[in-house]
């Protein structure tokens, strides 16, 4: 990305993404029999291995459990806590996990160690309270990506997974110093960049939406890149937003559901809200001002589209936990 219109992209691209600030309690980080809990019930680990916010369910015996990750924001975003509190709320045991932007991480979404995820869902594992066998993870935007690629490395590991506004390949990271430098690999494992889609051409007109829709078209030249969803073994619910204006979460929704159902893979519904944009998934707004509703979002649709998405598809993603994970014996 030498040219003077992707070099815009990229600053495009920088502009849009916010960094989300995180405070820290030091804790142990393996996984103790009991837990240091603040006033919230939450466990706060802060370890050289595993920075990651616990919200323990109350339950007399081992239950479902659910790895949570956000987005590009990195670190521990307050709104992907606000989805945690409310999935600990319906019974479930959750792990929000931060891969990238805590103290002592990586600052910049390249080379994240695909590692990380297994040490999360290591130690949620071993918690007594929770059922090993009933384990869902949760994801949006990059942590999508993020939570499909760990479902098809570690197939066997999970009941349910849900992917919000996803990817069906793994991309291009990111460069946050914006230093002419292009960006490596998103992610990492042993050691070496993970396979990856480059950033198509910049065009002004489409934003950073360009980057991604043109960069599929060369995906035939990076098939490494695809998320082989035919390996995950756990039914997976996708949720996008139709008016997406940061990537084409829709169209790769459907990529990886004719790949699953092409290569025999699981069950995939998708759930797709032509009118939302990338905002389209996850627990709706309790701060959602119905006075601004025909507001363009940032990130494609109105306030008011993609608060109406969200209100129709949590009870459904609530319903697809409770199908997989507390049915699960």
């Amino acid at each position: 990305m030498k040219s003077a219109a992707n070099r815009a992209g990229w600053a495009f691209l920088v502009s849009l993404f916010a960094l989300v600030a995180c405070t820290t309690t030091a804790v142990q980080d393996g996984a103790p029999t009991e837990l240091a809990l603040n006033a919230e019930r939450v466990a706060e680990l802060r370890g050289p291995d595993l920075i990651a916010n616990y919200y323990p369910a109350e339950s007399d015996g081992p239950g479902p459990a659910i790895l949570l990750l956000g987005g590009s924001e990195g670190g521990l975003s307050p709104l992907v806590a606000e989805e945690a509190f409310k999935l600990r709320g319906a019974g479930y045991s959750v792990l929000q996990l931060s891969y990238y932007r805590s103290p002592g991480q990586e600052e910049n979404l390249e080379m994240v160690p695909l590692e990380v995820f297994d040490r999360g869902l290591n130690w949620l594992s071993a918690r007594p309270e929770v059922d090993a066998g009933r384990i869902g993870i949760m994801g949006t935007s990059k942590g999508a990506e993020a939570a499909l690629i760990t479902a098809e490395r570690r197939p066997q590991a999970f009941a349910a997974v849900v992917a919000v506004v996803p990817s069906n390949v793994s991309w291009q990271g990111i460069n946050w110093a914006f230093d002419g430098r292009p960006a490596e690999a998103s992610w990492s494992l042993n050691g070496e960049a993970y396979p990856y889609l480059p950033y198509g051409a910049w065009e002004a007109e489409k934003g950073l939406y360009s980057l991604y829709d043109n960069g599929l078209n060369a995906v035939s030249e990076h098939e490494d890149a695809l998320i082989e969803i035919e390996l995950v073994e756990a039914p997976v619910l996708l949720i996008c937003g139709g008016a997406d204006t940061l990537w084409p979460s829709c169209p790769m929704s459907e990529a990886l559901a004719a790949r699953a159902i092409r290569l025999n893979g699981p069950e995939v519904e998708v759930l797709v809200y032509p009118e939302a944009g990338h905002g389209s998934g996850g627990a709706p707004s309790e701060k959602y001002d119905p006075s601004m509703a025909d507001e363009t979002s940032t990130y494609g649709g109105t306030r008011g589209a993609n608060q109406a998405a969200r209100e129709d598809g949590w009870p459904k993603t609530l319903a697809f936990f409770e199908a997989a994970l507390k049915s699960a014996k």
